[in-house]
C-alpha cells in the first residue's frame, strides 16, 4: 500500500521549490527526487543533502516509456504522493490515471486564471492588481485539478515579468510546503 507521507518530488531544473519542500518538511518525508533531465541542478543539491535521486532523459526514451519507468521506481520506494516542483513535462494520461488523487503541483497563478505558461506576463498585460500561486491536484487536463491552496501576491506599479516572478516564487516556497503537509495527512 502506498504511504501518502512518503513523497517523491519531480523536477526539471534548479529545484528551488524542491529545496523549499525539503527544508520545510515536517508532516511528510521526501523519499526521492526524480527528474526528466539528468543534468538538472536540483539533483546535485538533493544528492548533496542526502536525498535519493533518480533521473532519465525523457527525450531519449519517449514520454510513455519515461512515465512507465518512473512509476516503477515510485512503486519500489513505496511513494504515496508525488509533488511536481518545476517539472516541465506533461505526464501521460495513463500515469496520471494510475496515480490519480496523489499528484500535486504548484502553479504561478491564481487558478483557474492563466493556466499554462507565461502567467506573470499575462497577468501584467491584463492589468490585474493581484497575481499569486496555486497548489492543485494534477488531472489529465492541464492545470485544471482541484485547487488545494492559494496565496495572493499584489502586482505593483512598474512590475516586470521578472520582478513579479520573484515575489510569486517566494510565496510558492511558503505555500507549497504548508499545503503538502495538509494533503498527505487528509
Amino acid at each position: 500500500m502506498r504511504d501518502p507521507v512518503r513523497v517523491a518530488i519531480l523536477i526539471s531544473g534548479r529545484g528551488s521549490n524542491m529545496r523549499a519542500l525539503v527544508e520545510q518538511a515536517s508532516a511528510y518525508e521526501v523519499a526521492l527526487v526524480a527528474s526528466n533531465k539528468p543534468q538538472a541542478a536540483g539533483l546535485k543539491w538533493a544528492g548533496e543533502h542526502g536525498l535519493e535521486t533518480w533521473a532519465l532523459e525523457s527525450t531519449a526514451v519517449g514520454r510513455q516509456e519515461f512515465d512507465r519507468r518512473l512509476s516503477g521506481v515510485l512503486e519500489e520506494r513505496d511513494i504515496g504522493t508525488i509533488a511536481l516542483a518545476g517539472f516541465m513535462q506533461i505526464l501521460s494520461p495513463g500515469f496520471v490515471d494510475e496515480w490519480s488523487g496523489r499528484i500535486v503541483n504548484i502553479h504561478p497563478s491564481l487558478l483557474p486564471k492563466y493556466r499554462g505558461l507565461d502567467t506573470h506576463a499575462r497577468a501584467i498585460e491584463a492589468g490585474d492588481s493581484v497575481s499569486g500561486c496555486s497548489v492543485h491536484l494534477v488531472t489529465a487536463e492541464l492545470d485544471a485539478g482541484e485547487v488545494l491552496g492559494q496565496a495572493e501576491v499584489p502586482i505593483e506599479p512598474g512590475d516586470t515579468q521578472a520582478s513579479l516572478e520573484q515575489r510569486v516564487l517566494a510565496a510558492e516556497h511558503k505555500l507549497y510546503a504548508e499545503v503538502l503537509s495538509d494533503f498527505v495527512n487528509r
